[in-house]
């Protein structure tokens, strides 16, 4: 319909450090060569692509979508881990201060690290950036390449039904598209209809 705005999430490949589930925020990891090769050109035509500006996206964007040039935004980052970058679990169960953020992880703050509220505040300003160029523009379909946490928290906010931040499960290998009326999308409403988008040949989720 002319008067409906689809917005695809996807997040990127399944990285080297993803595989070790490693905390993995600004600092890059490459994709993992098996996995990488799973994924498939897609034939969705978007008018727009969005992309966080690490390496880990605007690979797996220049796979999935060849023909297109992302407009790079560092506020679709992942949320910063500050000094726990590349650590996993087992590298951490021991500080009592990781045990605290494990415990409160809105509230607490990775040493050297982003708070929630300050990955929030970052991420609603790339998401004004995106609703503006579509209002802008009159686009229908646009796509944004980003991670994880930023996916869950656009899906906590837009979504058509509540649920909890980690309630949601963001697999490599999935996207969700989210469709507005364009009236609803300009009114910051929750979206009217959520659908799952396969990314590889034979999906992981």
């Amino acid at each position: 319909m002319d008067d409906t705005v689809a917005i695809a999430l996807f997040r990127h490949g399944l990285t080297e450090a993803n595989k070790r589930h490693a905390y993995l925020g600004w600092t890059d990891s490459p994709l993992c060569s098996i996995e990488k090769e799973k994924l498939v050109c897609r034939t969705e035509n978007y008018e727009l692509l969005f992309s966080s500006d690490l390496d880990r996206c605007l690979i797996t964007a220049d796979i999935l979508f060849p023909s297109c040039h992302p407009e790079r935004l560092s506020e679709l980052r992942e949320m910063h881990f500050g000094e726990w970058e590349g650590k996993t679990y087992a590298d951490l169960k021991g500080d009592f201060f990781y045990q605290k953020w494990v415990d409160a992880p809105f509230t607490v703050k990775p040493p050297k690290g982003e708070s929630f509220s300050e990955f929030s505040q970052r991420v609603e300003s790339g998401w004004e950036k995106i609703v503006d160029r579509i209002m802008e523009e009159n686009i229908h379909r646009a796509a944004v390449m980003t991670h994880g946490g930023v996916i869950r928290y656009f899906l906590t906010k837009h979504a058509p039904y509540v649920k909890d931040f980690w309630d949601w499960n963001i697999p490599h290998g999935i996207g969700y598209e989210l469709i507005w009326t364009r009236d609803g999308l300009r009114r910051g409403e929750r979206c009217i209809l959520l659908q799952e988008v396969p990314l590889t040949a034979s999906p992981n989720g």
